[in-house]
């Protein structure tokens, strides 16, 4: 059987100021083209019992840091289970009250960021440098972990935690770039990959 992903939802309100549960399809699609089966997780639900049904978990952009969500990522991380976070879900993963706010990557462009090596995202992508899409209003200052890439402009791109099966941030969004570029996919291959093990 293919391994189960869990997405977790983020909450937003409709036009019609219904509280509704998110899960993005660009990340959805992502999971199923890298031979994974996405199941969304609705939002505040206890983590628990979930862990026996999902093999990993995937942790969506966003606006802001979720005290929730926090709680599952403290879970997750005493387990050792497969995550990935995005955007967001990185800044969740690794927060200690450092972040800080930016204004030159809120719009989608494509830049440069380095990857350094002996890290879980140069073994993944094999290459000191890659494009990468902006759009976040927020990133993390400083870190007690594993910093793998930064911008040109010294923000930090990615981080993770090398005593972890897997347990990655990423600050961009490479399930938007996905049908378009080898390294999102690899990302998601990968990860996908290791929760099959």
């Amino acid at each position: 059987m293919k391994p189960i992903i869990g997405i977790i939802s983020r909450t937003y309100h409709s036009e019609t100021n219904k509280k509704i549960n998110i899960v993005y399809d660009d990340i959805i699609t992502s999971v199923i083209k890298s031979k994974g089966i996405p199941l969304g997780i609705p939002y505040g639900e206890d983590i628990k019992p979930y862990l026996n049904i999902c093999n990993g978990f995937i942790l969506q952009g966003g606006d802001d840091v979720d005290k929730h969500n926090l709680k599952t990522i403290k879970i997750l991380k005493e387990k050792n289970i497969p995550t990935l976070g995005i955007c967001l879900g990185m800044q969740e993963m690794f927060y200690q009250n450092n972040l800080v706010d930016i204004k030159n990557h809120q719009i989608n462009l494509l830049h440069d960021i380095n990857i350094n090596k002996n890290t879980l995202l140069h073994k993944i992508i094999k290459k000191d440098k890659i494009l990468v899409n902006s759009r976040h209003k927020s990133a993390i200052k400083d870190t007690d972990y594993l910093v793998s890439s930064t911008s040109k402009d010294k923000i930090i791109e990615s981080i993770e935690d090398p005593n972890q099966l897997f347990f990655l941030g990423l600050q961009w969004h490479p399930e938007n770039l996905y049908k378009i570029d080898s390294n999102s996919r690899k990302i998601f291959d990968y990860f996908v990959k290791i929760c099959d093990n």
